[in-house]
């Protein structure tokens, strides 16, 4: 089977290797159709992975396949069926895992296409219980930003912010893949939006997703039209995954008692932070680091519901390299997504 495996530090090939067993009792042998990109295959791509991993490693966290063989005691489950397989190899027996709560597993053994073999080949067997099945009438392309993108959204904006109908919120890099289902999302759901990008173009792409107002932070101040919009209140809540250049500023633009959540921090790992601030406004910030299956099938469903991703660009398996060097210099609007 082909599979694309990373040698070294921006280095990927196509090769041709062994296909994986016939699945085992319990697993599912998945034949994939799309891998889409995130930060995450960037970071591993650019040597910056935060565990040991053995090279060669075949990439891609997020993705989407269908069955194509079943293991002993497999239920549930039918052949040629499209699936979610999750990324990280989760226990399944901890507490966090048995409540549902499957990213603060307490014994998770890496996350795929960065510690160990992903799913950027043609075979991949799966442990049953790491797959979430994927409607009737969601696009295949569509389906390959669940597991990763739609999720974390989900993960952010409603178990962590609770945002509410009617609220007001700051979505920061709104042309990001995440970004981007968050204008779609907070929208749907009767939020007054206010996206930044760093480019005009962006921003009018961002307007014409629905965002109510829309910021160059390269050439305005975010922090005042926040505060214009809402009459100087500030929002409700600000979805940040910027990190060290909007750190401050995003805190500047919430209301009394307003909430923060922060998933990522390409600009910068470190901020200063005005604890006074945050304390005498009764601020709230939230941590969010991936997402549980219960997001990605939620996720799903809001696909299923007509609610898809923005796709910047379909590319095939050979130009993957290509592909993350666009993601990379931040080209793009939306999501990449690779075929199989």
């Amino acid at each position: 089977m082909r599979a694309l495996r990373l040698f070294g530090d921006r280095d990927t090939r196509l090769v041709d290797m062994e296909p994986p067993p016939p699945p085992g009792p319990g697993e599912v042998q998945l034949r994939m159709r799309a891998v889409a990109l995130n930060h995450i295959d960037v970071w591993g791509w650019r040597g910056m992975a935060f565990a040991k991993r053995q090279m060669p490693l075949t990439v891609g966290a997020e993705a989407v396949g269908e069955v194509a063989a079943l293991g002993a005691g497999v239920t549930g489950w039918r052949i040629g069926q499209r699936a979610v397989p999750y990324g990280a190899l989760t226990c399944g027996a901890c507490r966090a895992c048995r409540d549902g709560r499957d990213n603060l597993c307490e014994n998770v053994r890496g996350v795929k296409g960065f510690h160990v073999d992903g799913f950027a080949q043609e075979l991949v067997n799966q442990d049953a219980r790491l797959l979430v099945p994927v409607p009737e009438g969601v696009a295949v392309n569509d389906a390959a930003c669940a597991a990763i993108t739609f999720s974390t959204v989900e993960h952010m904006l409603f178990d962590n912010a609770r945002l509410e109908p009617g609220e007001t919120i700051l979505i920061q890099a709104a042309g990001s893949g995440i970004g981007t289902v968050a204008v779609k999302m907070a929208k749907a759901l009767g939020c007054t939006v206010i996206a930044t990008a760093g480019s005009d173009e962006k921003c009018a792409q961002a307007r014409a997703l629905g965002a109510d107002h829309v910021v160059n932070y390269v050439t305005d101040r975010f922090e005042s039209v926040a505060r214009k919009v809402t009459q100087k209140r500030g929002v409700d809540v600000v979805f940040e995954h910027v990190g060290a250049t909007t750190w401050a500023g995003s805190l500047l633009c919430l209301r009394m008692g307003g909430r923060l959540v922060t998933c990522g921090s390409t600009s910068g790992v470190s901020a200063e932070t005005n604890l006074m601030m945050i304390f005498q406004r009764q601020l709230r910030i939230f941590g969010s680091f991936g997402a549980s299956m219960r997001n990605i099938a939620d996720g799903l469903g809001k696909m299923a519901g007509g609610l898809t991703p923005v796709i910047d660009t379909v590319a095939p398996l050979e130009d993957f390299a290509g592909a993350l060097e666009r993601l990379e210099s931040r080209r793009v609007f939306g999501k990449i997504v690779v075929t199989l």
